[in-house]
């Protein structure tokens, strides 16, 4: 127990010893980096450029950080991010000897106590020109400069819509000095591309790249070259949100518009189902319209909407169309002969459209329509059996009408038998006049029913024909614009 507590107590005045001691080093070196900024920016200026010779070129080194992606303003073909901007260069007037303070190698004093260079965003978009943060510049014996200062950039960037949602963007950062040419403060980027190590994911872009490119450039103005360093940050937008929320609802409304060729022609409902179709879609072209900037570049979404509203306008006037010919009645002309051969008797068979009662499997509608030939024939054969009973009748009339007359002559017979008979024979011929006459008009009336029936199964054709002719329309279209995702 005694060795352990004077070990413990042996640790505890280690510990304070060299905390006093690291106490006494710091104040050493407060003491004189005080003495050192003192003799360092007693005759400084930091409005010149600090180079011995004015004919030599100030090299600034420019690295960029990109932390996180603020906001892409497509409409307004803005982006905002948020940089972390490293710069360092030479100051020739602030050098000292770090033997003579103590192995003092470095301070930390405010960015606007030294000359900074003027380097600003080419392509900035932004209204606010204030000056950049004035953060702490590290200051190092031999005159090397840091300064490490964070910004929040909006510059401008060409969006290029035509594939959105599936579309990928470049954005340029360009960087360059405002006032000092090529000769007097010189560019250099330390990377080959802007550092995305520190990248922040964003929900909507994925960021494939970031390189940067030094250029030099001789302006009409000037004629001294101006370099500048361009990053060119790649952007490939995310476009599940877009799927879900714009794409997949049109492609579902969109499968909507044929099944309106399959509902009755009846229902009053075909007309007013494409109509609310459309006016759904329109609400989605709106929202898009919204998002895109005004170009002439139709994004490849708004390409499908348009496509899909003008198939759904076609489908509304071909129903309108198919409609009236379902609605044809016994005023209408007759089926013609290569409707009748074509749609009746062909295309019928293609798309399984049948009578009432009929289907594809039994041969039921041959059999009922048999039944109704014989039917019709022993109609036609009791009705020439009435005809000739009736003419035979007439002829027994006839015969008894000479007979009778004959009988007058000869024997005087009296004439009230005579007025009976002939009033039999007059009932006969008034009786047959009228059977004929409800016999034309059930033949008319059949004549007239068979020619609407016909033309509302060319129309129940018609609407098969073009449910399916749209529905493979609307799977190419949906099977194109979704291929441009992989």
């Amino acid at each position: 127990m005694k060795r352990n507590s004077l070990f413990s107590f042996s640790v505890s005045l280690w510990l304070l010893f060299t905390t006093a001691m690291l106490q006494a080093v710091e104040s050493a070196k407060g003491k004189y980096a005080h003495m050192l900024f003192n003799e360092l920016f007693e005759d400084y200026s930091n409005a010149l450029r600090p180079v011995e010779d004015t004919d030599k070129v100030l090299n600034v080194t420019l690295q960029i950080t990109l932390s996180q992606i603020k906001d892409m303003d497509e409409r307004n073909q803005i982006l905002s991010a948020y940089l972390w901007i490293r710069q360092s260069w030479y100051d020739a007037y602030l050098k000292w000897d770090k033997d003579k303070y103590d192995g003092l190698d470095s301070i930390r004093i405010p960015s606007s106590l030294v000359w900074r260079p003027d380097i600003v965003l080419y392509n900035k978009a932004d209204d606010d020109f204030s000056e950049p943060v004035n953060t702490n510049v590290v200051l190092r014996y031999d005159g090397k400069i840091t300064w490490d200062a964070p910004a929040i950039t909006k510059s401008s960037c060409v969006v290029d819509v035509s594939y959105f949602p599936f579309d990928s963007q470049q954005c340029n950062l360009t960087f360059g000095s405002w006032t000092y040419n090529g000769n007097q403060v010189d560019i250099i980027n330390s990377l080959d591309s802007g550092d995305l190590s520190d990248f922040v994911e964003d929900v909507e872009w994925e960021i494939h790249g970031m390189p940067a490119v030094k250029n030099i450039i001789t302006y009409g103005c000037c004629s001294e070259p101006y370099p500048d360093v361009t990053f060119t940050l790649i952007l490939k937008r995310k476009s599940s949100f877009y799927i879900f929320n714009l794409l997949l609802p049109c492609i579902l409304i969109s499968f909507l518009a044929p099944l309106g060729f399959y509902l009755p022609a009846d229902s009053g409902e075909k007309v007013s189902l494409g109509v609310t179709v459309l006016l759904a879609l329109t609400v989605f072209q709106l929202m898009v319209a919204e998002i895109m900037p005004p170009s002439e570049n139709v994004p490849l979404i708004g390409k499908y909407y348009i496509a899909t509203m003008t198939m759904i306008t076609a489908s509304t006037a071909l129903t309108i169309i198919i409609m009236n010919l379902h609605h044809c009645g016994s005023e209408a002309k007759p089926v013609p002969q290569w409707a009748r051969v074509v749609i009746l008797d062909y295309m019928s068979k293609i798309f399984f459209v049948y009578d009432v009662g009929e289907n594809c499997t039994s041969p039921k509608r041959e059999k009922e329509e048999e039944h109704k030939l014989e039917g019709n024939d022993g109609c036609q054969r009791r009705h020439k059996e009435v005809r000739s009973h009736l003419s035979n009748r007439n002829d027994d009339c006839d015969l008894k009408e000479k007979l009778n007359g004959n009988l007058n002559k000869s024997c005087g017979v009296h004439g009230d038998s005579i007025r009976e008979t002939v009033n039999c024979c007059s009932c006969y011929k008034m009786l047959i006049k009228n059977i004929e006459y409800i016999a034309n008009c059930v033949r008319d009336h059949k004549a007239n029913r068979a020619k609407g029936i016909e033309w509302k199964k060319v129309a129940k054709v018609m609407d098969r024909f073009f449910m399916w002719i749209f529905f493979i329309m609307v799977f190419f279209m949906s099977v194109l614009i979704i291929g441009k995702a992989a």
